[in-house]
């Protein structure tokens, strides 16, 4: 009797299988990679970031998310399976993407379809190391001396019939918004995100670093500027580049939040919920998991 009640339940499990929805889809896999901790205390909190940005992607079905803290994952194992990454850390030379072997490792899984967005920092490369492959895969990046960054508060009005954007309503912040980017040539594929015109006075700087002015860029006076974008490859995937997220705080603000959290959905290829991805972030929130960093 107990065999003949093991054998029957063997193969009531075996009739629910087979009869499972064909359309009940595998997690998206995303993984956001925090940078070491750089600035001072409340700037580029890479690690407190991603934390935080996992926390509120939390309420999205269908989305696995891994945080990688501290640089670049000792076991590149830690990438099996992704559909989109997230690389929110330090640039320049010493950006962990363009470190020996990397752009390669990252290209594969490019050629894969797999998402890339980058986030501040995160978008500048070495124009002879990393520049070619960012804007193939992300639309364009932060090229030292022909992009600039200086501390505005642009004014964000329009947005465009695009995924990212749903949900995203006008906003104005304070942030290190780069600018004058080195985009792929005549825009090809670019859809431009978060768009606002400088003032004069932010074209004349002084920059961050280095503190300019440059000529090319008051050159451009009156212009409108790309502050983030989207591009679709020809590979299946998905690419965002976002020069804001200096500050941790901004994190608080829900529209500039929205935005990014949108951006990290879609790369992944999945849908953004329509009013784009809910969360909410308290005071409390945006003084977890901070890096222990002296005042400068």
């Amino acid at each position: 009797m107990i065999r003949f009640l093991f054998a029957v339940l063997v193969a009531l499990t075996l009739l629910a299988g087979a009869f499972a929805p064909a359309n009940a889809a595998e997690p998206k896999k995303l993984l956001l990679m925090a940078g070491t901790p750089s600035h001072g205390p409340g700037e580029h909190e890479f690690n407190a970031g991603v934390q935080l940005l996992a926390k509120c992607l939390e309420s999205v079905d269908g989305l696995e998310v891994i945080v990688q803290l501290n640089g670049w994952p000792e076991d590149d194992a830690k990438f099996d399976g992704v559909d989109g990454i997230l690389l929110y850390m330090d640039g320049g030379d010493r950006h962990p993407a363009v470190q020996p072997g990397r752009l390669q490792f990252l290209g594969k899984l490019m050629d894969q379809g797999v998402g890339l967005m980058c986030a501040h920092y995160g978008v500048e490369v070495p124009a002879e190391n990393g520049g070619a492959e960012f804007k193939k895969w992300i639309g364009g990046y932060y090229e030292t001396a022909f992009s600039c960054n200086p501390m505005w508060e642009p004014d964000y009005q329009n947005f465009p019939a695009h995924p990212i954007a749903q949900g995203v309503k006008p906003f104005q912040i304070r942030d290190e918004w780069y600018m004058n980017m080195r985009f792929r040539d005549d825009m090809t594929g670019v859809t431009e995100m978060l768009v606002a015109k400088p003032s004069d006075e932010v074209r004349d700087g002084p920059y961050v670093y280095p503190k300019g002015p440059y000529e090319h860029i008051q050159a451009e006076k009156g212009e409108p500027e790309t502050m983030m974008w989207a591009v679709e490859r020809s590979d299946g995937g998905r690419g965002v580049g976002f020069t804001g997220g200096h500050f941790h705080k901004n994190w608080g603000n829900d529209n500039f939040r929205t935005a990014v959290l949108n951006a990290l959905v879609w790369i992944t290829g999945m849908d953004v919920p329509e009013g784009g991805v809910q969360s909410t972030v308290t005071e409390e929130d945006l003084t977890k998991n901070l890096d222990p960093k002296e005042k400068r």
